[in-house]
């Protein structure tokens, strides 16, 4: 294959990624781009099997979901002062609706974790538990290390809310 037929076929490629990625199947590109149906699977099946083995890109894609997985975990805490402010004021709708929208983006979360194959490994999901637990550990023991001052309570409350992303409930004497 000489240089012109190789960059022939990569431009060929990128057109038909490039609609791929815009949603289109692959029935739908061949009408587009006149391009017999068998060459557009042949040229998404290659596409695929690039993206498989570029280090870099599976390293984009770790810090893309990382980046969703925080903005998720930002949306859900302030979702959780939302609660907080709702339920102080009596907004029980806004507290209902508030709870909704949270298990909704929880589940979104984690089917975008789901569809990553995060969750599939068990290293990982294991890794998690024990953090959980060790959150778990830690707020205990400043909450009981709190429990003689009203105020180091209510701050206390406050600051494990902010870290945990749900509401700490703390009890006040």
């Amino acid at each position: 294959m000489s240089e012109l037929e190789i960059a022939d076929h990569f431009d060929r490629m990128n057109k038909v990624v490039e609609e791929l990625l815009k949603g289109g199947n692959a029935s739908e590109i061949s009408k587009m781009l006149a391009i017999p149906r068998a060459e557009v699977v042949q040229h998404i099946n290659e596409w695929k099997e690039i993206i498989r083995n570029d280090n870099n890109i599976h390293a984009r894609a770790r810090e893309a979901l990382a980046a969703a997985d925080q903005h998720f975990n930002m949306i859900i805490q302030k979702g959780w002062e939302t609660v907080e402010q709702a339920d102080s004021n009596a907004q029980y709708g806004t507290k209902a609706q508030t709870l909704k929208l949270i298990a909704d983006v929880e589940s979104k979360r984690l089917d975008m974790l789901n569809k990553a194959g995060v969750l599939e490994n068990n290293e990982l999901a294991d890794q998690m538990i024990e953090n959980e637990r060790k959150q778990k550990i830690l707020a205990d023991i400043l909450k009981e290390v709190s429990s003689n001052c009203p105020t180091c309570k209510r701050e206390l409350a406050k600051r494990l809310s902010e870290i945990t992303g749900r509401v700490e409930v703390i009890d006040v004497d």
